[in-house]
């Protein structure tokens, strides 16, 4: 225990759970990051002065190298949901790709590294092409790593299982693509984030899935929500095009991106569920009981998270 450990988005959500589990640990944290504590408040205020902040610098690469000097792990989170302004999902690679080179250079001597499940270089999906590929350059690196795979991350700050609660909140219908068979086996982020902290202190390398106990088809998951909240709503099922068009008015409503194209063919393509055994275990179910008030309160925004 102990050392220097740099984590990409230490006031992020799942980064800063991770963050507080390591400072505890005793570990001097460091954190890259496109948003100072100023951007996430209850970050600096949960931590105070105790994590260092530098900026990622990936255009700049003796700065990068420099802000990773001394510390003997990287965990990497950074990545980028959707494109958006000038980032989209090859620039998140090639930008990984030198984060990863400046960990080399600068003595990083573990990597621990976020994917997501069922990553493939054939993938017709890029963010799931880019997921593998960024997997076989940690791979290639010569550095030891733990290469981590979730799925869904809920917990009380996330996007999708609150904004599920918000919409069967506000509306008698709830939209359901295709027949709503697919699966989705989500971890919890205390979970997720004890898996990261954890890996720090792995010896060799590994990878694993980042996944619950639970798995849920999509349309159960919906009912199981709507019944959590009080809620009575009419399910109906929907062509995927047509769902993907009623998102695109609503995130126009609320000023987000609710759910992009390539999200809808990963999810009715069965790519948020795995077979292997669960490495996270806090329930879904459990957590919506004991979380039923204020689950689907506020609308989560992607957008004015990431890009406000």
């Amino acid at each position: 225990m102990g050392g220097t450990v740099v984590i990409t988005g230490a006031f992020s959500y799942t980064g800063k759970y991770a963050t507080r589990i390591l400072l505890e640990r005793g570990y001097r944290i460091r954190t890259l990051t496109n948003h100072p504590p100023t951007h996430h408040p209850e970050g600096a205020n949960l931590f105070g002065d105790r994590v260092q902040v530098f900026p990622y610098n990936f255009d700049r690469g003796d700065e990068l190298r420099r802000s990773l000097e001394g510390a003997s792990t990287l965990i990497n989170t950074y990545w980028v949901r959707f494109p958006h302004g000038g980032s989209n999902f090859e620039t998140a690679v090639r930008n990984t790709c030198s984060l990863i080179e400046a960990a080399k250079d600068a003595g990083v001597r573990r990597i621990v590294h976020v994917s997501i499940a069922n990553p493939s270089l054939q993938s017709p999906l890029g963010y799931y092409k880019g997921k593998a590929q960024l997997e076989q350059t940690v791979i290639d690196s010569g550095l030891a790593y733990t290469i981590l795979r979730p799925t869904v991350i809920f917990g009380a700050e996330d996007i999708l299982i609150n904004n599920i609660a918000w919409f069967v909140r506000h509306f008698p219908v709830f939209g359901i693509p295709g027949d709503g068979r697919y699966g989705i086996r989500p971890i919890y982020v205390e979970d997720m984030a004890h898996l990261l902290a954890d890996a720090v202190d792995r010896q060799g390398s590994a990878v694993l899935d980042a996944v619950g106990p639970e798995t849920f088809r999509f349309e159960e998951l919906v009912r199981l929500i709507a019944e959590r909240v009080g809620r009575s709503v009419r399910l109906v099922r929907l062509p995927q095009f047509l769902a993907y068009i009623s998102t695109l008015l609503t995130g126009w409503f609320v000023g987000d991106v609710v759910l992009t194209w390539e999200e809808y063919r990963g999810l009715m393509s069965n790519l948020l569920v795995t077979e292997g055994p669960a490495t996270g275990q806090t329930r879904l179910s459990e957590w919506l009981a004991e979380n039923e008030e204020r689950v689907g309160r506020h609308y989560a925004s992607e957008v004015a998270r990431h890009y406000a």
